[in-house]
């Protein structure tokens, strides 16, 4: 029963983080950036929420000034890449280190507590009366999919395409006359406007703003996105793609709760979530026989961290029945998708 507790509260907290991922994706998958800034600029979404909540302001109207507080945050690493010319990761990191201190200087104080106050899930709970772990679902859910909708047509427009289209080759993009500089900034802006929405979601589900809640928040968000890419595939059209990002977030904390449950101390899990991410990393580029090898001593090491041996064999059964039927429902909307192509010839 603890073990579907955790599952459940698992996949709430991964939809709300879904946000974040989303905002990493932007920034390492479409703009080609490595942007450490997201680390600061999700604590610095819960900060701004919080306090503003205290302050009595609507916690849904309180969402408003954290995603323009993550754009800003976004703004200066975009100016002191572009524009002072500093290294991108370099130029993440000196945000990243001034948002701890402005955290701190936002809220007064280490750590702002809700309790008592009016959130999101709290206003929710008093209309419809559903447990926490179902409401933050919910909004999640709701969040992601207005989210991935918003980010499909921004990139589909003329801005949208250039971007895109900078993240391949900026070269080419400024020979056309667009300024890469500005589409860099731009997407540093809407990246970290997402990473400072889910901040501010995942501080008012939690109950609290903390100034180190964002530490580890770039780890997370690559391995959220490619265990998606990796269980989910990199197929389809691009609000697919966006989808199964969110989709990889919700596994990774899943995957979490679940080595929690079995007995692996917390201490172990930033090694858990570097192992997780050489994993995926590995898999696209590796034979077939070097997957099996690695999947085998995956489960060997999780099974001495944890001793629960018959437990582990019992989740990888679970987890092999779903990677068949993740498999069968992409044949068949490839099969659909082919049958159409020769329809339409």
């Amino acid at each position: 029963m603890s073990m579907l507790l955790a599952i459940e509260g698992a996949i709430s907290q991964g939809v709300l983080w879904g946000l974040m991922t989303l905002g990493v994706y932007i920034t390492f998958r479409i703009l080609n950036f490595a942007d450490m800034t997201v680390d600061g600029s999700f604590a610095l979404g819960g900060a701004v929420s919080a306090v503003l909540v205290v302050k009595g302001m609507n916690p849904w109207l309180s969402l408003l000034p954290a995603i323009v507080a993550g754009m800003l945050a976004g703004g200066v690493t975009g100016i002191l890449h572009t524009k002072i010319k500093i290294p991108e990761i370099l130029a993440g990191i000196l945000t990243m280190i001034a948002l701890y201190s402005i955290n701190i200087r936002i809220m007064g104080q280490a750590n702002t507590s809700l309790l008592g106050e009016d959130t999101v899930i709290s206003l929710l709970n008093s209309i419809v009366g559903a447990s926490s772990n179902v409401l933050a679902l919910s909004v999640g859910v709701v969040a992601s999919i207005v989210a991935i909708v918003a980010l499909y047509w921004f990139f589909g427009t003329e801005v949208g395409s250039a971007l895109r289209a900078t993240g391949n080759n900026e070269y080419m993009v400024r020979a056309l006359g667009t300024n890469t500089d500005t589409m860099k900034i731009i997407g540093l802006m809407v990246g970290n406007g997402l990473v400072a929405l889910s901040g501010a979601f995942v501080a008012q589900s939690q109950g609290y703003a903390d100034v180190g809640m964002g530490q580890g928040t770039i780890v997370i968000g690559l391995a959220s996105i490619i265990i998606g890419e990796v269980v989910f595939g990199n197929r389809f059209n691009f609000a697919y793609k966006l989808a199964a990002v969110v989709g990889g977030s919700i596994i990774y904390r899943i995957i979490i709760a679940v080595v929690l449950q079995i007995g692996m101390k917390s201490t172990d899990l930033k090694l858990l979530t570097a192992i997780i991410v050489a994993f995926a990393l590995a898999m696209p580029v590796v034979s077939k026989q070097i997957r099996y090898t690695l999947c085998v001593l995956f489960i060997g090491l999780m099974m001495l961290m944890t001793k629960q041996i018959i437990l582990i064999l019992f989740i990888v059964a679970i987890i092999l029945l779903i990677a068949l039927l993740v498999n069968m429902i992409k044949k068949a909307m490839s099969s659909k998708s082919s049958e159409q192509e020769v329809k339409g010839v």
